[in-house]
């Protein structure tokens, strides 16, 4: 009648033997419930609290303090349990008052089993539907943490892909994908361990929070234990608890997650995360972490790029700069020899000019070749005055 929306614990209340053994007895432990009872409120206050019920029929009549003093002490120790209460015909005033104190039914005594079980399906369809409302807003508020969450780690992973693209000191870069695999991953520490040209010894390049003795370590050699075996396979690996603890890495971490970093198939190095507690790494972490080692890899590249083309640069200047000054050495050589000849052009055509007629404009051309060779002896000696 009552199968998929029941509930299993109710506590019971009542100063009458005989009600307590029909409801528990005869009506609610056949339904499958679980049932408690007490004869008195101050027995009920202890096995609501030890019991944990989810629902309680309580008596207005009970000796000492009544089933509204019961419904009163109950609230005011932060217990919201649904309760429907009984009482004799004729207690409508009292039972309005237990309404307002927040009760969710009122039986009237003698009880019969269908009044009692009809009470129950609507209260307890009330009390689900309830829970399913919180269970629904729980879940939807979740969903939106978690979606935040993704928001957040594509907005950091675009943000690495900003500075690879932006930014060639490898410093910076370091820092920038360090920052950025903890949080992806949420990782407590983290660090960066790339292999030295010519060797398959593995160098500490950029941390984040690993304990001083490895932090001093920082630019040489050093291997964690686990980075060489992701070197050799060349694939991500999540390890944690047992399987980490043969390894030297177990002396400072519970949970690793490694990921080689790639060049044309091949590992150059390894980034990886690590937590204090043996909490294992997920697979979309696992994800999110291959995606920083993509990146560093890129921005490896950029750099190693980079560099290769300003060394190139510089060559290339240097010997502009030589053949500039070969280039011109002759050329100052050559205007030398030039201005030479035309000055003894004109100390002939000088010399001829017996008449004298074109010797004060000779004169004029003599004395800017003059003006002209001075300036070249200032801007470099020719070869054949070297």
């Amino acid at each position: 009648m009552m199968e998929g929306i029941r509930l299993e614990r109710i506590l019971i209340v009542d100063e009458d033997p005989d009600t307590l053994d029909l409801l528990a007895r005869q009506i609610l432990k056949p339904q499958g419930y679980q049932v408690a009872t007490a004869s008195e409120a101050g027995a009920a206050i202890q096995k609501a609290l030890q019991f944990g019920p989810d629902m309680i029929i309580a008596s207005l009549t009970l000796p000492g303090l009544s089933g509204k003093d019961l419904l009163v002490a109950l609230r005011a120790q932060g217990t919201d349990v649904p309760m429907l209460v009984t009482a004799k015909k004729g207690m409508e005033a009292d039972a309005i008052q237990a309404f307002r104190l927040g009760a969710h039914d009122y039986l009237v005594k003698p009880l019969r089993e269908a009044e009692v079980i009809a009470a129950l399906e609507r209260v307890i369809t009330e009390i689900r539907l309830r829970r399913e409302h919180r269970q629904l807003a729980g879940q939807l508020a979740e969903s939106n943490r978690q979606l935040e969450r993704r928001v957040r780690e594509l907005t950091t992973l675009f943000g690495l892909g900003k500075t690879v693209t932006s930014t060639t000191h490898q410093g910076q870069l370091f820092n920038k994908l360090m920052e950025g695999s903890l949080y992806v991953t949420e990782a407590d520490m983290g660090w960066v361990l790339l292999r030295m040209e010519d060797s398959d010894t593995l160098n500490l390049r950029a941390e984040r929070n690993l304990p001083a003795g490895v932090s001093a370590k920082a630019h040489q050699a050093w291997d964690d234990g686990v980075s060489s075996l992701v070197m050799l396979s060349g694939e991500a690996l999540a390890i944690h608890g047992e399987g980490l603890s043969k390894f030297k890495l177990s002396q400072f971490a519970g949970a690793a997650l490694i990921a080689p970093i790639k060049v044309r198939d091949q590992p150059i190095g390894v980034i990886c995360v690590a937590r204090t507690s043996t909490r294992p790494f997920t697979e979309r972490q696992l994800v999110m972490l291959e995606a920083v080692a993509d990146y560093a890899s890129i921005s490896l590249v950029n750099a190693r790029l980079f560099q290769a083309l300003e060394d190139r640069a510089q060559r290339l200047e240097s010997q502009i700069k030589g053949s500039r000054g070969e280039v011109d050495g002759r050329w100052l050589s050559d205007v030398h020899r030039s201005v030479r000849a035309a000055q003894a052009e004109l100390a002939t055509m000088m010399d001829e000019d017996k008449e004298g007629m074109f010797k004060g404009r000779l004169g004029i051309v003599q004395e800017d070749l003059d003006v002209i060779l001075d300036k070249i002896s200032k801007v470099g000696p020719p070869d054949e005055q070297a």
